[in-house]
């Protein structure tokens, strides 16, 4: 403890405010003898001199021991206020108890009472003033931040008061849109304009800005974001007010501007009734459970309370993961892992009958557009005759709902992987227009914003490791939705299902992948390197469109989408197969899977999907 109390000492900060204590205390003594005994000083008193040099000898030990000393002269707040008060009333015990030992009759006694009282201020005064003349021109530790506020609304004044308190930011400024704050301050800091930012950074050396506004508009946010970047400011948020107002975070939670806050359009709004309808008190499956959208829907169907939670997956690390995770945190479940592949009918049936599965969420699908193209087979295997298998499975041991997750990719496919999602739709199609017991329906959507294989993870990957960030092309565009969005809305969709249902999900306007990471860069508090910027930090290549890529992605077939009681959920109307011939077209699939005829295999994927526009290699 002591060693630690010395090393405090040896702080620069710490030792000139120790050094004008030693000042202070004898000149505050002085003083309040003098104002007791004005002209009529008592000669007597020189021969206890000695009290008033040796004052600081007892007080500064007593204030190193309360801590006085151990805080920075920025951050004086009522905790100092009170050690000072405790500080100087031992020093005035002290210094009563020597006058009354020593029987020091000249001392007048009233100077005591005046001396606690100049010695506060002098004390506590002089940090105050120290601290006004140290922030006035800029002053900050180095292991501060110096930070703006964008914001001057109740959330900003918040912020304000946590800043003040909080040594890792040193706050300067507001920015703020209401012209008639402008001339107003908080904290005694002003208040300026957007149109000041690059003056503002360049005089305060400004590390970066906080984003205050929880309540904001969405497109008012976006349209902030990319001022900050225009100006190369850095920039981070507060928590949603929706989260704080809940208690899941705190006010104090300043965490960087999500990816998700570039949508360019609102989260999807889950109905509570919706999501129970088929889950809670029910025997619920997912396959490809382990996957990225696989993992949230168990993760959102737990949260549901159903009765048992089968996960299936072919892949025996990703199973134990989630089951782990589920299991640890929902611990009154009845979770049952099943390590598998969709295309072992028995199995899948065997799985159905003996948990007396209600409803299944068939995640299990091969969905990176390369990697498919390079291996047709697999892909069509596990994707459209899985789903056959699974859609089968579900009719004979009367499954109440399937929800099959598709992609927009199903949408007029130039590759493989889109090609075998849209036969796994019409497989779907067919079976719905068959069956009375099951009810069968789709989820069509676009990117997902961190699942494996999205732009999203593989751009933080490149950044982490200094770039180049690489696109394909600069004018590709794609629909982009968080990946609890797209649980919400297979849940939801699901629980509106007739039977034969398209559902597709209204998501606003694309966004351009060139775009998206250039505000990955930026939101990692780096620079963008281009032949206009030859310091900057990370360089984008493009690399030219792969195989079966499309530069932009449709969610609809046909053009007449029916509305659904959910404002941000539609429903397509799109011609399907029969099933007798369906049977046809997965028989003879079936045959070539063994023989390897990828040719073939493709030719007839081509003639099932005749939108398609896939190549057929020799």
């Amino acid at each position: 403890m002591l060693k630690n109390k010395v090393l405090y000492l040896f702080h620069r900060e710490i030792l000139a405010m120790l050094l004008l204590d030693v000042i202070l205390l004898p000149l505050a003594l002085y003083t309040s003898v003098w104002l007791r005994l004005g002209t009529y000083w008592d000669h007597k008193l020189d021969l206890y001199m000695w009290i008033f040099y040796c004052l600081p000898l007892w007080t500064i030990p007593i204030l190193i021991h309360l801590g006085l000393y151990r805080a920075m002269i920025r951050f004086f707040d009522e905790k100092i206020v009170y050690i000072v008060l405790i500080g100087v009333s031992l020093s005035v015990l002290i210094l009563a108890m020597i006058i009354y030992f020593w029987s020091i009759l000249a001392f007048p006694r009233s100077a005591i009472i005046i001396y606690w009282c100049i010695a506060t201020v002098y004390i506590g005064g002089s940090r105050l003033i120290l601290r006004g003349i140290l922030k006035r021109f800029g002053y900050s530790d180095t292991q501060s931040k110096n930070v703006g506020i964008y914001g001057a609304g109740d959330a900003g004044v918040q912020l304000a008061n946590y800043l003040t308190h909080n040594k890792d930011y040193q706050l300067l400024f507001f920015i703020d849109d209401d012209e008639t704050k402008w001339t107003k301050t908080i904290r005694g800091r002003k208040v300026y304009p957007a149109e000041k930012l690059r003056e503002l950074k360049d005089k305060y050396n400004i590390d970066e800005v906080l984003l205050a506004i929880p309540s904001a508009p969405v497109k008012r946010r976006q349209q902030i974001i990319r001022d900050l970047e225009e100006n190369e400011i850095y920039i981070k948020t507060i928590p949603a007010l929706d989260k704080i107002i809940s208690g899941k975070v705190k006010f104090s939670n300043i965490e960087e501007v999500k990816i998700e806050d570039l949508l360019g359009r609102l989260p999807i709004s889950p109905s509570s009734s919706l999501l129970a309808k088929n889950i809670s008190t029910l025997n619920v499956m997912v396959t490809g459970a382990g996957g990225s959208i696989g993992s949230e829907l168990c993760r959102q169907i737990a949260a549901l309370k159903p009765n048992l939670l089968v996960l299936f997956d072919a892949s025996e690390y990703a199973l134990y993961t989630i089951e782990q995770e589920l299991t640890n945190k929902f611990g009154y479940l009845s979770i049952k892992a099943i390590l598998g592949s969709v295309i072992d009918a028995e199995l899948v049936i065997e799985t159905l009958e003996q948990n007396d599965i209600d409803t299944i969420y068939h995640a299990a699908a091969y969905k990176h557009v390369p990697i498919v193209e390079n291996c047709p087979l697999s892909g069509i295997n596990n994707n459209a005759i899985g789903t056959y298998i699974v859609a089968n499975a579900a009719r004979v041991t009367q499954v109440s709902n399937m929800v099959l997750i598709s992609t927009d990719k199903a949408v007029r496919p130039t590759n493989v992987m889109g090609a075998s999602k849209r036969f796994a739709e019409l497989v779907m199609q067919a079976f719905a227009a068959e069956s009375s017991q099951t009810v069968y329906s789709m989820v069509r959507f676009g990117n997902v914003l961190g699942s494996s294989g999205s732009v999203v993870p593989l751009f933080k990957q490149q950044i982490s490791l200094g770039g180049p960030i690489t696109v394909t092309h600069p004018d590709i565009i794609r629909y982009f939705m968080t990946i609890p969005e797209a649980v919400y809305l297979v849940i939801q969709a699901g629980s509106m299902a007739q039977g034969g249902e398209v559902f597709v999900l209204d998501m606003g306007e694309p966004v351009k992948i060139v775009d998206l990471a250039k505000q990955m860069v930026y939101l990692s508090g780096l620079t963008l390197k281009d032949e206009n910027h030859i310091d900057g930090d990370i360089e984008i290549k493009y690399t030219g469109l792969r195989a079966g890529e499309k530069l932009y992605e449709e969610l609809l077939i046909g053009n007449n989408p029916d509305r659904t009681s959910h404002p941000q959920i539609m429903k397509a109307n799109e011609e399907y197969i029969k099933m007798p011939e369906l049977c046809e077209f997965i028989q003879q699939m079936q045959l070539l899977m063994p023989q390897r005829k990828t040719k073939l295999a493709l030719e007839l994927l081509k003639k099932i999907v005749p939108e398609s526009t896939i190549k057929i290699h020799a």
